[in-house]
């Protein structure tokens, strides 16, 4: 079997440049060892995590209405009907994929991908009841988007079902009583959201002593203080020394600082970050380069160190992220079609799905100043705004990075509820080289949580309407 362009793996990266090949009539093979479309993200990833997640915050919003004067009476779970209806989402959108690539002829081949050679990729596994083994499929260009899995460090394989990865912690087997959250990152802190709403105890532990490093300490901070009232703890600066099963819970040793304790959890959820799925592929029969981290090195257009192999998505390393992956995906293609493209994106927009959501986009205030970078900074308090107040949720945010002189706005930093929906229009402006002007002329709808991205605009000139916050004089 031969074909023109062959991607391996059929996640958002893959699929996303499989169909754009396609639609530009090239000849497309999908090689994918589930079969399903949607890869990590979709299956067992970002899409059933934000159903659930909207779960827990329809269950949080229920008690929040107290204070309205209605009152809910204690969510009945249950959890076959919540497995059940999570599925039916995947299935539903995975099904949806599966269609789009018939409608293009996509082929899609079941089974794992070894590369013999740099044309050559070798198929395992797979069902061979509805796809026969294909034995080698040789091609003319290969996009290599074998995407990413959970970490787990040798110290958790202890033979318990009782510790998880997000994989695992998704499959909801049960509502335990006390979860500990190995890690405060983005994905610890939404599966203990989901399970702290459902019932759980949730303890979080980080070994470092800053909350969320990635972003602003000033959005940062918003979001512990809601999520110090959900969860039973958040410890920083904490280690996990060990764990051993006892007595069906997981006997778990802390260290902070000079001091040593164990606590018993019925279950632990390990984050602590994910790593390329370079390993087993046959990449050493390529001429591909793989760090010593195991990721892929690419080039602004996607090209590998090996002329017919393309790479994009977490196997080329962070950020890790479904929609950048789709991006660089449209670059290969373009690449391969002989165009002179280039991954030039002037900001990655990034989302944590807690409640409040926390976004950001372009450069950070903490980034600046690790780079050395001179900007000013902008400001607007969302317990200003009439819509999130009427919404009982003024513990929001909005900060725009600003460029002294050109006012150019570099970055902007949003959290509160929906940041999420609110960070694509700061993406565009940072993209499109916007000054804080065009943010502050451009009418926003009133009220909305909109208004807040051209009123830290106002902030920043010392004219916001809403506040009193006069602009400083420049030196």
């Amino acid at each position: 079997m031969h074909t023109q362009v062959l991607v391996l793996g059929g996640g958002p990266g893959g699929y996303a440049a499989a169909f754009f090949a396609a639609d530009l009539g090239m000849e497309v093979t999908i090689v994918d060892k589930v079969g399903k479309l949607g890869g990590t993200c979709l299956l067992r990833g970002c899409i059933p995590s934000k159903a659930l997640l909207h779960v827990a915050k329809v269950i949080n919003e229920s008690v929040e209405m107290d204070d309205w004067g209605v009152k809910f009476d204690k969510p009945q779970i249950d959890l076959d009907a919540m497995r059940a209806r999570k599925q039916q989402i995947i299935d539903t959108l995975s099904g949806g994929l599966s269609t789009l690539a018939k409608k293009r002829n996509v082929k899609v081949v079941i089974g794992s991908g070894v590369f013999e050679d740099s044309n050559r990729l070798r198929i395992e596994g797979g069902d061979p009841s509805t796809h026969p083994s294909t034995g080698c499929i040789s091609f003319d260009t290969c996009i290599l988007a074998t995407g990413s899995e959970p970490a787990m460090p040798g110290m958790f394989n202890i033979g318990s079902d009782r510790i998880m990865d997000s994989t695992g912690a998704l499959e909801l087997a049960d509502i335990p009583e006390n979860l500990l959250v190995v890690g405060a990152g983005y994905i610890g802190l939404e599966m203990g959201t989901v399970y702290a709403s459902l019932g759980s105890k949730v303890k979080v532990v980080e070994m470092m002593d800053t909350f969320l490093p990635t972003t602003d300490a000033d959005l940062a901070r918003q979001l512990k203080k809601r999520l110090d009232h959900l969860f039973e703890s958040i410890e920083l600066g904490t280690k996990v020394a060990g764990v051993e099963e006892k007595d069906n819970k997981i006997i778990a040793t802390f260290e902070k600082g000079d001091k040593t304790y164990t606590e018993a959890f019925d279950r632990v959820l390990v984050c602590i970050g994910r790593r390329p799925n370079s390993d087993g592929i046959g990449l050493e029969n390529t001429k591909v380069v793989v760090d010593d981290r195991g990721f892929v090195q690419t080039d602004n257009q996607q090209k590998t160190d090996d002329p017919s192999i393309y790479a994009i998505g977490d196997v080329i390393g962070n950020p890790m992220l479904a929609h950048k992956a789709s991006y660089e995906g449209k670059i290969a293609v373009e690449v391969i079609k002989g165009e002179n493209s280039t991954f030039d994106a002037q900001a990655i927009p990034a989302v944590v799905f807690t409640d409040p959501e926390l976004a950001w986009a372009g450069i950070t205030e903490r980034q600046a100043k690790e780079q050395g970078i001179d900007v000013e900074i902008a400001v607007y308090p969302w317990g200003a705004s009439g819509r999130a107040q009427a919404m009982g949720r003024p513990d929001g945010l909005t900060k725009m990075i600003i460029e002294p002189g050109t006012d150019r706005v570099l970055g902007v930093g949003i959290v509160g509820s929906g940041a999420g929906e609110l960070i694509g229009e700061a993406t565009l402006a940072i993209e499109m080289g916007a000054v804080v002007h065009d943010m502050t002329e451009c009418i926003h709808p009133h009220p909305t949580m909109s208004e807040t991205l051209p009123h830290a605009g106002d902030a920043h000139h010392g004219v916001a309407t809403e506040i009193y916050r006069p602009r400083r004089p420049k030196k």
